[in-house]
């Protein structure tokens, strides 16, 4: 949906908008499974997602003129949808035996990098390096995630920990214009 939107922003066709809603749901997974050599791609396996995600971001067309009452609901979707991605990219990772430090980016890959892919399509900076805290979040949310695992309060557990942790960071960061310190460099003489 967050595709949608900007595809509209953009004043693209139909097709621009199902095919940026897919690159947006499904790009963070792509580019973790390509890293990770990990095939098939999930896409690829299960090609209905291409209709859920095209189909999704097509729906968004009908709705657009309700998405500034819907924008509440909205960011705490996206918010549940970058804890769920970063959990998943990690499990992906982990199960490959793959070390911490892979495991956790993958996890980051799998829950940002569709949005970067979003924001480059239609040639902006990406949001993941402007605004509220993102992929600081989904870094938490895989530490988290992975510190529970290997305490042993079992995957349930740690679902939730992970989950819960996040999603209240992310909210508050949203809630209250969190972010990271900014480089601002304007020496134009350079």
């Amino acid at each position: 949906m967050t595709a949608a939107i900007a595809a509209g922003r953009r004043q693209m066709d139909w097709l621009g908008v199902c095919v940026l809603g897919s690159v947006t749901a499904l790009g963070g997974g792509s580019v973790r499974d390509i890293v990770l050599d990990h095939h098939p791609l999930s896409w690829v396996e299960r090609p209905y997602l291409l209709f859920v995600t095209g189909g999704a971001a097509l729906a968004t067309i009908a709705i657009a003129r309700m998405m500034p009452r819907l924008r509440h609901l909205f960011l705490f979707l996206d918010a549940i949808g970058l804890v769920v991605f970063t959990i998943i990219g990690c499990r992906i990772a982990d199960g490959l035996g793959l070390p911490l430090v892979v495991v956790v980016a993958s996890g980051v890959i799998t829950g940002c990098v569709g949005g970067v892919l979003r924001d480059v399509l239609c040639a902006q900076v990406p949001l993941l390096f402007r605004a509220e805290l993102y992929a600081t979040v989904s870094v938490l949310v895989a530490l988290t995630y992975l510190a529970l695992m290997t305490s042993g309060v079992g995957e349930g557990l740690a679902l939730l920990g992970g989950s819960s942790i996040g999603l209240l960071v992310r909210l508050a960061a949203i809630r209250f214009h969190w972010s990271l310190p900014k480089f601002i460099y304007g020496d134009a003489d350079y």
